[in-house]
Formats: structure tokens, C-alpha cells, sequence
């Protein structure tokens, strides 16, 4: 949570839809030399107006007329850090239960979502927990009146059956965060930084223990002494001003009674007396070494001084660490350093991910003199520069989101939170374009010298358990609470009945007005002009991705694409991540099943010398020796690290099953098989690049504050004169997936896994090109694709037994592919796969067909949501590349609304009983043999087992 650093989210001007033929004179390309932090940091504002209840609600309001949406932000004064002993994860567990309904209110998320709600969310950390959804303009007053029941009415509708469900929701996430390689190292650093006791260390989610003593009483107590307007900041940011929004809330909001205000929490950093060390043993292929101590509070004029010294030492792409560790000397696969920022300290932690064959010790020595060079030496004035623009670029993104979690209604509620001022984010920018590398070196110097906390995680069998870890610190002398009883009184009702307000009507969505071009070469160019921050969106897509490797080239495509920026014939890899670095532009490199791609963020203002170091990116790398070799190790960590993974395993397994290992699409995904990995040289990746990144197979799409006019001859020079080869371009061939008669269960023993991942999937007769399947989206968003969703509802919010489920039907180039996944407790495995097939079969059989509430919350929610699909550059650039990808029209968007209007509850229902059926599924599962074979023997299934292995070939 580091509070300088904005996400990203922007209202956005739609504009109208049509294609535009460009005939507009071409301007010349300027010369551009980067922006100077000052005019970065001008370009950072959200102005506001505040007002204030006579009940001490505090409103900020940030009026943003891009887009027909508005964020809903509210941010409640407590957080784990105010939890008693006894009753670690009782804040967290409390936000679950505020979205069980309120005394006015069933379904917090069924009438928001059929209102064009994003999907309502919350997160609950150390010192605040807050709750976010965006919503149409039209739809504030409903989404102000059900935020007020739940902060005024909501006791009455808290039972004991809806206490014990989402405990056991709360349980399973933790299980699914313990379940992870490296998944207990976060309590181990609490433990080892901080005193019992102390707020900070215990976890946010707590300890089983503590979750299972949660009784209702505790659940009143809670919400009588925190949930108070007087402890809320409320922020409506978007379509809407002061005068709209202040008789809203007065409103809803005004009849709310003041409640006792929350202590301040004495929790300091701690200097340690000692250094402490401690190493743990778990299932992870790669031994892991940090350097943890607690660090600045929010307001401590050291916390941005000592921030930026970590991202200089392990967040920049540039950064110390990087350079010496991973590129130079090769001691580790992966690093990082940062600080997380938190209201009465901070956590630093540097980290290290140790290269296979390499000294533990020699590579934890470099990492501790590296970390005392920058404590003593500090940083440049150049890394200084350029991490502060790489921070102020970020903050620009930050600006196209009104709501959500990064939007600017959570800068504008944690800047008043924890600093008294909602426009703290501006005075931390501007002391940010100021810093000198003096103050970064004395601020780093007296935190990082003090006493810390080295933690190893190392390869072996997991001894420790995640249940018995999380919570306040002396279970080894102090007996747990007692388990409740579930017998406590009900509840009673905080008011009188209130009314839902209806919603206003939206208006006609409009897509921006889409020109096209194409350069003296024959690529391809679109361009959607949106000016709402001074920022391009930049993509230039390939025919390739990794289905293009087939099974003995799995994972060459990929590796190809990471190494283009790993150096060229003029630029060293350092080279590029400092240039990228001083422009404030963002360049990535990577590979989809469909599509290889490079894309750039870049500042308007630094465009041509951006699309410039893109140019050389992709047209002249260098795949020298020496970063082969060192890129190719590091995708072998990754691969094992996969391996060690649950969710990995799961993943890389089920496409080869049913694709069959010779389809393009039967991959074990983008990082591919060791032994083709193993045997990739300088020589392969110039042949890969030379086949499949040219320019007949490029397509270029920008979005942002540019004109054609201007684009174009940036284009041109950037990549005009690329000219093809000679050569035939390759093709992918889709040749006819494997047949699979029956489902079927395939299982990979994980021993000591308290949940178990199922993974299921069928090709579906259908390719991405098919046009007129909205019903059968509609029909997946019933069944899978959401929270409401049957599926979801059933195994988590009914039956409590996962953190999620869904389903999906991806919309690649080629054969479409239904999956359902989900993460569940070992001890319901079966149960869970057998609940999964029910539901399935109910809905594509008809015994349950779509209902009134699913239906409108499907077509009307989705028609009222479209604005808020659209609200970044990149949401814009991902719509029209999926357009292109799957042969639609450019007004597909504009359109979608009639669509969707045609579309009746019998076609939605037809298009389950077609294709969202329970018949000749491949159903992976992952998890503790000696605790779900059993049960998996009670579900008559032909199974098979598979080893843990980098292919699927060792059934048996």
C-alpha cells in the first residue's frame, strides 16, 4: 500500500463509433527529450469538494464527467491492527459478512450488478477496511441508500447460519493463501519483526482458532463500536457534483446515529534488539532469502525518502539488485525490494530468489553488501530520476479510474485517512520530483541499519501448518478461545423498513471513433483518440503466441519474446530498462495462445523517442549468449515454480488432455516443458523471431492523447522501412482436437494440501470467429462467470467449502474451451466435484432454467455496466484487438446493448442445454491423495493419476 503510488483508472470520453478513412496531411515527427518531473507531477489532479453530516459522515467528492459512472468509496477507521487477542481475523471476517445482507437489503450484490454495478468488492488490511463499486450515474441513489443499510441497519439480518458460512468462506481463503509455495513466510516475518501484541503482528487473516471463537456477540460489539459514520470517509468521484451528492447522502445516510469514535492504536516501528533468523522447509523448488525489518509510519518525513531508496534497490526493471544478482553475476532467478506502506509503520523487506547450483551463503553475502553499498554510498541522481518518473507515470494511469481499489476515490479517502488532507498524494509528488540522492542515502542508512529479520525458505517436506500460524502469538502458553457454540441470541432490527430507490435510465453507449491507416510496408494501423490523460496505449500484435510452438517447441515462442528485451544490437539489457525508465514508458514483451505481442505506455510527451526504443525492441534483438543462457535458467525456476504450485499443476495439465499434445492449443502453456527448454540456443530464437515476428504478421493498435496526423510518421520512421525477409510466413494448423468420450477424472497427488484444486474442461464445437453467441455468454454468466453466479454461490456462499468457483468459455482465434475451477477443502473434494456436475446438469437439462432475477441482472446489468468496461486505454485497446481477433465489427460494442435486448430467456437456456453441459468433461484435480482418494472412489468416475512432471505424457 504504498499511498504515492496511484493505481490506474480513468473516466473516459466515449466518443461516437464509426470508422474514420484518414486524409487528414501528415505532420512531421518531432524530436522529444523526456518531461521534467515538475510538469509530471502538474499533470497529477483531483480536485474535490468536502462536506460533512451532523453525524460526522466525512464526503469527498470528485466531479469527473468522462464517463456516465461514478465510484462509490468508503473507507471505515478500522482495521486488523483494532482486533482484541482472541479474535485476529474478526475485522476481515466482518467485511464478509457486511455483503450477507442488511436489514433492508437480502442480496447486497443482486441489485447493484442488475443496476451495471462492477462486481461490488472489499479488502480489509491493518488500518482500514474499505468497500468499492462503480456504478452508473443513474444507479448513486441505489447504491448510497444499500451502502447506508449496511453501515445503520445491519444487524437484524446477521444470523448465526450466515456467521458459521462465512466463516468457513473466511477459512478456505486462508487454507487457499496457506496452500501456496512460500504461502507461510508472511506470518514468519511478523513474528520474527514484532513483539506479541504488538497490532502489526498478527495477520489480517487470522488464526483458525480465533476464526472458529467468532460468535455473534462478538459480531454486535464490532459493529457498535466501529461502524459509525464518524469513522467513515465516503468518496463519490465521477459523474457527479457536490450539489447532486449532498441531499443523496443526507438522505440515506443523515438518520444514522453517531457511535463511539475509535481510539488511536499505539503501534511504533520496532528496532530489534538482536538480529533474528529463522528458516523454514516447504514445498518450493527454489531456496528464497529476505531482509525484513518494520520501517517509517505514513506521515514520518522518512517514509518517501526510504521508499524510493528500496525501488531503486529492487523495483526498478534497472535496479541494483537486478543488475548484480540476476544479470551480472547470476547468483539469483528473481529479486525485489520494497516498502510497504502502512499508517504507523512499514514493512522493508528486500528479497532473493537463489539461483539452482548456486552458494546460498555467496548469494546471500552479495545481497547483504548490496544492500550496505546503497546504505552508504545512496543512490544516483539519475536512479533517483528515474524511479521518480517511473512513479509519476503510474500516477498518471492512476487517473483513469474514478473508482475501484487503485481509483482515485481510494487516493482521495487514504490521503484524508491517514494524513488529514484529501490531497496528501500531491504534496508526496511533489516532495518525491525533489528528493535528493542525500536524503535517500541518510533516511536508508537509519532504517536499514538497524537490527532485521533474515528469513530462508528452503526445499523439503512443509513441517510447519499454516492453521496454527496467523494469530496473536503466545497459543504456545495462553489456551485458544473457545470454539462458539452458535447458540447466541438473534439479532435485533436496527429500524424501520426503507425502500430501494429505483434506477434512472442510461444512455446509448458510445465507442470511440476508430481511424485506420496502413504504413509504406502494409502493417496495419488503428487508432482511437482519447484525451482524457496525456498517455498512449500502444500494442503490436503478432500471428504467433505459443500455440505456435507445438509440443517440441513448447515454450520457445514465449522465452523468444521475453529476450527482446534482454538486449539488442546497440542496446545492452540495462540499457533498455533505464531508457524506459528516464521516458516514463512502460514496454512488455510476451506471448498469448493466439498472439505474440509488445506493448508501451508511454507519456504523449516522450511518444517518438518511446516508439523508437520499441522499434529497436522488436526488430533488433540481439540473443546474445550470455542473456540466453541466463533467461533460459530463470524459465527453468519458473517452470519448477509452477510445478510447486496447486493452481499451476492444475493449469499446464488439463489443455494437453483435451486437445490432445499434437493440437496447437494442446500446450502446457506459454513457459513449456524442460527438456525443449533445456535444449533452446542464441540460434533457435533467431530462427523463431525471424519466422514469426515480421512485419506481414503485424497488426498495430494505439490508444490515447494522439492524432493520426501526428501518429502516423512516428510510425513510419519507427517501422516504415521493416520489410519481410522473403520467406514464406509459417501458419498455425488446427488440425482436430483429441475426442474425449466420457468424463473423467485426473488426479495429481500434492501431499499436505488442506484444499484441493479441481480444474475441468471440454472443447466446445465452436471456434473464436463464430458470431451470435452472446446467449451462450449470457448463459456462462449464470452459470460461472461472476460472484452471483450458481456455481459460486453454491460451493462458497452456501456451502462454504471454497474462497471461489467459476466457470468460463475463452475467446481465443481457434476451438473454444469450457472450463469450470474452483480451490476447495480437501474433506469436500468430492462432494464439491459432485455439487459442480449437479448444477451443471440442472441447468443444461432445463430442470433449472434461468430465472427472472438472473435474467435481468445478465442483460440489463450488462447493458447498464458497458461504460464501465471501457474506462482505461487499455480496456479500449483490448476491445478492439479481441474485435479483430474474432472477426467483429467495430461497432460490435455500440451494438451489444440491441443485442442483448433480443436476447430472451430461451435462448440463454438453449445455449446451456448446447454447450454448457456436464457430459465429456476432463476434470483435473490436485491434492492430498491420502485425503481425497477415498472420496473420489464414491463418484464411479474412470480415473486416471499423473505424476508431478513438466508433460502430461507418464499417465497411468
Amino acid at each position: 500500500m504504498r499511498r504515492y503510488l496511484l493505481s490506474g483508472i480513468a473516466a473516459l470520453a466515449l466518443a461516437g463509433c464509426a470508422t474514420a478513412p484518414v486524409d487528414a496531411p501528415l505532420a512531421s515527427a518531432p524530436a522529444a527529450s523526456p518531461s521534467s518531473l515538475a510538469s509530471l507531477v502538474e499533470k497529477v489532479d483531483i480536485p474535490y469538494e468536502q462536506f460533512q453530516l451532523e453525524n460526522g459522515l466525512t464526503v469527498l467528492v470528485h466531479t469527473d464527467h468522462k464517463a456516465p459512472i461514478v465510484g462509490v468509496t468508503t473507507y471505515y477507521r478500522v482495521g486488523s491492527k483494532n482486533e482484541p487477542r482472541g479474535r485476529t481475523g474478526f475485522a476481515h471476517l466482518f467485511e464478509h459478512l457486511m455483503f450477507g445482507g442488511s436489514e433492508n437489503v437480502e442480496n447486497f450484490d443482486i441489485p447493484l450488478e442488475a443496476a451495471g454495478s462492477t462486481s461490488t468488492n472489499g479488502s480489509t488490511w491493518y488500518d482500514r477496511t474499505n468497500y468499492v463499486e462503480t456504478v452508473p450515474t443513474g444507479a448513486v441513489d441505489l447504491a448510497l441508500m444499500m451502502e447506508s443499510d449496511r453501515m445503520g441497519y445491519l444487524l437484524g439480518a446477521v444470523t448465526q447460519e450466515k456467521l458459521d458460512k462465512q466463516r468457513g468462506v473466511v477459512k478456505n481463503e486462508k487454507n487457499q493463501g496457506d496452500n501456496q509455495p512460500y504461502g507461510l513466510a508472511e506470518y514468519a516475518i511478523g513474528e520474527g519483526l514484532l513483539p506479541v501484541g504488538h497490532p502489526y503482528r498478527h495477520s489480517t487473516i487470522g488464526s483458525m482458532a480465533d476464526l472458529d471463537a467468532a460468535s455473534l456477540a462478538d459480531v454486535a460489539k464490532w459493529f457498535k463500536d466501529n461502524y459509525a459514520p464518524n469513522n467513515v470517509v465516503l468518496v463519490l468521484s465521477g459523474d457527479i457534483d457536490a450539489a447532486t451528492a449532498k441531499p443523496m447522502v443526507e438522505r440515506w445516510f443523515g438518520d444514522i446515529p453517531r457511535g463511539p469514535e475509535i481510539s488511536p492504536v499505539s503501534a511504533p516501528p520496532v528496532t530489534l534488539a538482536a538480529p533474528v533468523t529463522r528458516e523454514m522447509v516447504d514445498q518450493v523448488p527454489l531456496v528464497r532469502v529476505t531482509r525484513n525489518w518494520t520501517g517509517p509510519s505514513t506521515n514520518d518525513p522518512d517514509a518517501i525518502p526510504v521508499a524510493v531508496g528500496m525501488y531503486v534497490l529492487g523495483g526498478l526493471a534497472s535496479s541494483r539488485l537486478d543488475n548484480t544478482l540476476v544479470r551480472d553475476e547470476q547468483l539469483a532467478v528473481s529479486v525485489s525490494a520494497y516498502s510497504q506502506q502502512h499508517e504507523n509503520l512499514s514493512f522493508l523487506q528486500a528479497q532473493m530468489d537463489v539461483k539452482p547450483g548456486v552458494d546460498r551463503a555467496k548469494a546471500e553475502a552479495r545481497l547483504d553488501e548490496l544492500i550496505a553499498q546503497i546504505m552508504t554510498e545512496g543512490p544516483t541522481e539519475d536512479e533517483i530520476r528515474r524511479a521518480a518518473t517511473s512513479i509519476l507515470s503510474s500516477n498518471i494511469d492512476g487517473l483513469e479510474r474514478v473508482g475501484g481499489f487503485g481509483g482515485k476515490g481510494v487516493t482521495l479517502a487514504e490521503g484524508l485517512l491517514y494524513s488529514g488532507d484529501p490531497a496528501q498524494y500531491r504534496k508526496d509528488l511533489e516532495r518525491l520530483a525533489t528528493l535528493t540522492p542525500a536524503e535517500v542515502q541518510t533516511a536508508l542508512s537509519k532504517w536499514l541499519s538497524r537490527p532485521g529479520m533474515k528469513l530462508a525458505v528452503v526445499p523439503g517436506d512443509r513441517t510447519e501448518k499454516g492453521a496454527d500460524m496467523g494469530g496473536w502469538g503466545d497459543e504456545d502458553k495462553v489456551a485458544p478461545p473457545a470454539p462458539d457454540k452458535g447458540d447466541g441470541p438473534a439479532l435485533a432490527r436496527s429500524g424501520p423498513e426503507r425502500s430501494l430507490p429505483p434506477v434512472a435510465p442510461v444512455g446509448s453507449l458510445t465507442f470511440p471513433t476508430l481511424e485506420r491507416t496502413t504504413l509504406s510496408n502494409g502493417i496495419e494501423v488503428t487508432l482511437a483518440r482519447r484525451t482524457a490523460v496525456p498517455k498512449v496505449a500502444v500494442s503490436m500484435e503478432f500471428d504467433a503466441g505459443y500455440a505456435a510452438d507445438g509440443k517440441a517447441g513448447a515454450g520457445t515462442q514465449s522465452l523468444m519474446m521475453d529476450l527482446l528485451e534482454e538486449g539488442t544490437t546497440t542496446r545492452s539489457a540495462v540499457e533498455i530498462a533505464e531508457a524506459q525508465e528516464r521516458l516514463g514508458a512502460s514496454i512488455g514483451t510476451g506471448s498469448s495462445l493466439d498472439t505474440s505481442s509488445v506493448t508501451m505506455n508511454a507519456l504523449a510527451s516522450n511518444l517518438t523517442p518511446s516508439l523508437a526504443l520499441m522499434a529497436d525492441i522488436v526488430r533488433n534483438p540481439a540473443f546474445a549468449d550470455t542473456e540466453v543462457q541466463r533467461v533460459r535458467d530463470q524459465r527453468l525456476s519458473e517452470i519448477a515454480q509452477q510445478l510447486s504450485s496447486p493452481g499451476g499443476l492444475a493449469s499446464r495439465t488439463l489443455r494437453p488432455l483435451v486437445f490432445g499434445e499434437n493440437h496447437p492449443y494442446g500446450t502446457v502453456g506459454g513457459l513449456g516443458t524442460v527438456d525443449v527448454v533445456k535444449a533452446i540456443t542464441p540460434a533457435t530464437l533467431r530462427t523463431e523471431h525471424e519466422e514469426w515476428i515480421r512485419p506481414e504478421k503485424a497488426r498495430i493498435t494505439v490508444v490515447g492523447d494522439v492524432t493520426m496526423a501526428e501518429l502516423k510518421p512516428q510510425l513510419e520512421a519507427a517501422f516504415g522501412d521493416w520489410t519481410a525477409n522473403g520467406t514464406a510466413a509459417p501458419e498455425k494448423v488446427f488440425t482436430n482436437s483429441a475426442r474425449v468420450e466420457g468424463t473423467r477424472l485426473v488426479v495429481i497427488d500434492r501431499p499436505n494440501s488442506p484444499q484441493s484444486v479441481i480444474y475441468a474442461g471440454r472443447v466446445l464445437p465452436l471456434n473464436g470467429p463464430t458470431q451470435g453467441l452472446e446467449a451462450l455468454d449470457l448463459a456462462n454468466e449464470v452459470l460461472g462467470n461472476g460472484f452471483l453466479s450458481r456455481i459460486n454461490m453454491i460451493i462458497r456462499e452456501e456451502k462454504g467449502w471454497s474462497y471461489g468457483a467459476r466457470s468460463g468459455v475463452d475467446q481465443n482465434a481457434g476451438p473454444r474451451l469450457f472450463t469450470i475451477s474452483t480451490a476447495v477443502q480437501s474433506d469436500r473434494t468430492a462432494d464439491s466435484i459432485q455439487l459442480i456436475l449437479d448444477t451443471v446438469r440442472d441447468f443444461a437439462d432445463g430442470k433449472r432454467a434461468v430465472d427472472d432475477v438472473e435474467f435481468t441482472r445478465v442483460t440489463d446489468g450488462n447493458i447498464r455496466g458497458l461504460p464501465n468496461r471501457f474506462e482505461t486505454n487499455f480496456q479500449v485497446l483490448g476491445a478492439i484487438t479481441q474485435n479483430a481477433r474474432l472477426g467483429r465489427p467495430d461497432d460490435y460494442y455500440s451494438k451489444l446493448p440491441d443485442t442483448y435486448r433480443a436476447i430472451g430467456k430461451g435462448a440463454i437456456d438453449a445455449a446451456a442445454k448446447q454447450y454448457l453441459g456436464p457430459d465429456n468433461l476432463t476434470i483435473v484435480v490436485v491434492g492430498d491423495r491420502k485425503l481425497i482418494d477415498s472420496q473420489l472412489a464414491g463418484l464411479k468416475l474412470p480415473t486416471t493419476y499423473l505424476d508431478v512432471d513438466t508433460s502430461v505424457s507418464n499417465a497411468d
